[in-house]
């Protein structure tokens, strides 16, 4: 995956006359140090009629001695090369022990050999006083150096400087500006009074147009453009000779080809010698050009490829469309941080903190750029073993027929700006949910965290630390208990409200009833089972009176082959506020005192509380699904009960944000989504995986559809600091892992083409396994992502 470009240079003298030269050097050699590999190399010199002596100077760098026996009027040097554009890791390096920190010293044999690259010459007042600003404490050798080298691109300039020669640090350091050489001089000189070997350096420098843009900073070169360029090389034992260019406040890359590195810059002039007194005309010609492009993960193809494969794509849905085929597409593609490659989250790890706000900005503007107010769901995804919780997952539901699921989007909170929801707050909002459903609030409990359980866990605490320092070797179960500790365990952790449909409800959302009822518990509070999971994911349904199975209701998967009817529109979900009735016994000025309330409900529910069911009795009547209202981390989280049919579940949504809209309280909704296998909703994920975020796209039914689909998905990673490469440790680039995933199935299970022609799976199998290396072998490849075949 690299480019190769051929570097055209061109030096031209033309005399006023046939002039004798005397012997000329030559130093356009690229040096044996190379990092970028150069394929070919040709110096071609007019007058033909010549000597050329290739040798090698003190440094190790080729020149070549040139000697002229006639006169002549022209003196050319052309050097053409081509250069293996690899992208290298400049940091690709391990230093020895006592030289990983500075200052540090060079070994005593070391040093002798090192000492012409370690003269000193008296430093000015100005290379003094900048000297007397670097501070001198103990640090990590790399940032060190890595830091000066940056503070010098700030603090000087850089111009283009025609004039021969190279100023003196002086000048640079009170113009505050210079030519490369300049700055290259003057970081030499800089380093070798910090006690390094610096070494001046001059080659050519090669940019090439970015395939991306960047996101910050300047945007580079608009076109491949070479020159000759200086910069400084430093010696690190273990590392080598180290290349610092000041200009751009960079350590040298590809883009770097040395050609002589010497500790003066007088001897590393390109071309040297003398010549007869005359009049000279001097042309200066450098061009580049790219000879080849591989694939890569920037740039995997060219547009005249490009082009062709979407003309590709065309011509082949004309022919699925001819036969009746009703395909659909979807894919997984994968990222990673741009600003942090190498964090474990973006290599090892399945989530960290950073993962997840990066992948909630990525949903967020996926869900604006692909859906019609959505309803955008916070829930659990996949849990592996040795992994304590399931992983996040999330996730994007619209409807296909253009109606909202979820009308206001700042009803729906953002995890920067929490609210301060409190367990009041959630009892409000739950009390105002079971008015709107029609339901009894005195149904309504709160959940407490397990005080028997975490009373124990800090009897067995060592007796010299406090609760919020406790040494728990897992550090989520230490942070657990400072948090429920801190919290107390004296406050309600949230609110249930148990609820189901009645199971004579109609298909319209809006006719059938909820119900609700008691919760007979063996505590005499609820308490939840230990952990940091959501709290309807942790009620204590064991504890739940037992039922027969015939008894009990059951929440039964759809029929896939089934027809779906048209949904309702979103108004056909919608209640108004309930008013608020005057409860029995209670005062006309206390009807909005909560406890006052409460005392009324228990008054009321008395006998409905006390029927708790007998030993050995089945209680098949008792309501086992529940929402639950859950203050943390500053925001309000409403769980979502399992429900059988799509309709329940946005009658569910309809009523929780219009009570949002109420209060005036943005929530995060969370728990079960919509039932699974609906085609008359459309739904995308972001999820985590060991190292990289996963997008699970919508599936497309055109081949315009997947590429729009396919270039917004990227467009958006990209704005949003996220890239599809990483590199190896020696800079090559690979991919993330999951680009080239792709899922194949129908626009619902009746139109799957896998399901009404399973003669088409087993062709496809049947070509793949008959043709292994063309086919998988490409998806399987080192450089190349997984690819994954699902059948619906």
């Amino acid at each position: 995956m690299s480019i190769h470009v051929a570097l055209h240079h061109r030096t031209t003298y033309r005399y006023d006359r046939p002039v004798a030269l005397g012997p000329q050097v030559v130093r356009l050699r690229p040096a044996p140090h190379s990092r970028t590999p150069v394929l070919s190399y040709s110096l071609k010199v007019t007058p033909a009629e010549h000597f050329i002596n290739w040798q090698q100077d003190p440094q190790g760098n080729h020149l070549a001695r040139l000697v002229f026996p006639e006169k002549t009027d022209r003196f050319e040097i052309v050097v053409d090369l081509v250069a293996d554009m690899s992208v290298n890791n400049p940091f690709d390096f391990f230093l020895e022990p006592e030289a990983e920190t500075w200052p540090f010293a060079y070994d005593p044999s070391l040093a002798e050999e090192i000492a012409p690259f370690r003269k000193l010459e008296p430093p000015g007042p100005l290379l003094k006083a900048w000297l007397a600003k670097v501070d001198r404490k103990e640090i990590r050798t790399v940032d060190f150096i890595v830091a000066l080298n940056a503070r010098l691109q700030k603090e000087i300039g850089y111009i283009v400087r025609l004039e021969p020669g190279v100023q003196t640090c002086e000048q640079t350091l009170a113009l505050a500006k210079g030519s490369c050489r300049d700055t290259g001089w003057l970081l030499v000189t800089i380093m070798r009074h910090l006690g390094f070997a610096a070494r001046f350096a001059s080659g050519y420098l090669i940019q090439l147009v970015a395939d991306e843009k960047p996101l910050d900073g300047p945007e580079g070169p608009t076109h491949d453009f070479t020159d000759l360029h200086a910069w400084c090389e430093i010696y690190l034992p273990g590392a080598g000779w180290i290349g610092l260019d000041p200009t751009s406040g960079l350590l040298t890359g590809e883009g770097h080809i040395p050609l002589a590195c010497t500790p003066e810059p007088s001897s590393a002039a390109p071309i040297e010698g003398a010549v007869e007194k005359s009049e000279v005309e001097f042309a200066h010609d450098m061009t580049v050009r790219r000879v080849r492009e591989t694939p890569r993960t920037t740039k995997p193809y060219t547009d005249q490829q490009w082009a062709t494969l979407l003309k590709v794509g065309e011509a082949i849905e004309s022919s699925i469309a001819k036969g009746d085929v009703r395909l659909t597409m979807g894919g997984e593609p994968t990222f990673v941080s741009v600003d942090d490659m190498d964090g474990a989250e973006w290599n090892t790890l399945a989530l960290g903190p950073e993962k997840r706000r990066l992948a909630g900005v990525l949903f967020r503007k996926l869900a604006d750029r692909f859906a019609k107010k959505p309803l955008l769901h916070f829930g659990q995804g996949k849990w592996y073993p040795g992994e304590q919780l399931p992983r996040w997952a999330l996730g994007c539901f619209w409807r296909k027929d253009g109606q909202p699921i979820w009308r206001d989007p700042h009803l729906t909170a953002v995890e920067s700006k929490p609210v301060g929801a409190t367990p009041a707050a959630a009892e409000r909002f739950a009390l105002a949910i079971a008015e709107r459903l029609q339901l009894n609030p005195g149904y309504l409990f709160p959940a407490f965290e397990d005080t028997w359980y975490y009373l124990w866990r800090e009897r067995r605490l060592p007796s010299n630390v406090a609760v919020d320092a406790a040494k728990v070797k897992d550090p989520l179960e230490r942070e657990r208990l400072a948090r429920i500790f801190e919290k107390g365990l004296e406050s309600a952790a949230g609110y249930v409200l148990p609820i189901a449909r009645e199971p004579n409800g109609r298909a319209n959302g809006h006719s059938g009833r909820w119900r609700s009822g008691p919760w007979f518990l063996r505590s005499e509070k609820c308490y939840l089972i230990p952990g940091d999971s959501a709290l309807g994911y942790r009620l204590p349904l064991d504890s739940l009176p037992w039922a027969a199975p015939a008894d009990t209701d059951f929440i039964a998967d759809p029929d896939p082959m089934v027809a779906y009817p048209d949904l309702p529109p979103l108004d056909a979900f919608r209640r108004a506020p309930v008013l608020r009735r005057q409860e029995r016994g209670i005062p006309a000025d206390t009807t909005g005192d909560i406890d006052a309330r409460r005392e009324a409900w228990r008054r009321a529910l008395a006998p409905d509380l006390a029927a708790r069911p007998g030993v050995g009795a089945s209680a098949g009547a008792i309501v086992r699904t529940a929402m639950s209202f859950e203050p943390r981390d500053g925001h309000l989280h409403v769980f979502m009960p399992p429900v059988e049919r799509t309709e329940d579940y946005l009658d569910l949504v309809a009523a929780v944000e219009d009570t949002a809209e109420e209060l005036g309280q943005p929530v995060f909704i969370e728990g079960y989504p919509p039932p699974g296998g609906d085609s008359r909703l459309l739904n995308f994920s972001v999820t985590p995986d060991p190292g990289v975020i996963e997008v699970n796209i919508h599936p497309s039914a055109s081949w315009p559809e997947l590429v729009e689909r396919t270039e917004i998905v990227y467009e958006e990673a990209r704005t949003t600091r996220l890239g599809a490469q990483k590199f190896m440790i020696d800079g090559r680039h690979t991919g993330t892992g999951g680009g080239n995933h792709f899922v194949l199935g129908g626009p619902s299970a009746p139109d799957s083409p896998l399901l009404r022609r399973p003669d088409l799976l087993k062709s496809l199998l049947g070509y793949w396994i008959n043709h292994p290396l063309p086919i998988l072998g490409h998806f399987f490849s080192s450089f190349f992502n997984t690819l994954e075949f699902i059948k619906i």
